[in-house]
């Protein structure tokens, strides 16, 4: 199948494909006589499993391993389960930065008037932390 058809079957854009190939995330695929990228049933569920990594937030590094581990079939679930609670790690670090950012914009807003006052408790704050 060509890159189009690849993209439709896998839900992954062309542009995303051609960059997985280039970065070595998906494996170098074969060229028709004029060119054109032939890719297999195969490449196409390299390409799902990069899709729903992608959709679990796992990095482009993290699923390059992910990708090798599950293609390597003597592999150890160890191996994958140390990367996978890594991402959660950090993902549990990012969630609570973020409930923080959250818990202050609440406490700027909650001070606000929000009338037609050019007073800002808001721009305050952000003027008074550069």
């Amino acid at each position: 199948m060509n890159i189009g058809q690849a993209g439709t079957a896998s839900g992954v854009d062309a542009r995303l494909i051609r960059h997985y190939e280039s970065i070595g995330l998906l494996p170098r695929v074969s060229r028709s006589e004029a060119g054109y990228r032939i890719y297999s049933e195969n490449d196409v569920h390299i390409l799902r499993f990069i899709k729903r990594a992608r959709t679990l937030g796992f990095p482009l590094q993290e699923i390059k391993k992910l990708v090798s581990l599950w293609r390597n079939k003597s592999r150890s679930s160890a191996q994958v389960k140390d990367l996978t609670q890594s991402h959660i790690a950090s993902l549990e670090k990012k969630i609570a930065e973020l409930q923080s950012m959250a818990s202050a914009l609440r406490h700027l807003a909650k001070n606000c008037h929000g009338d037609s006052r050019p007073d800002c408790p808001i721009l305050d704050n952000l003027e008074s932390n550069t």
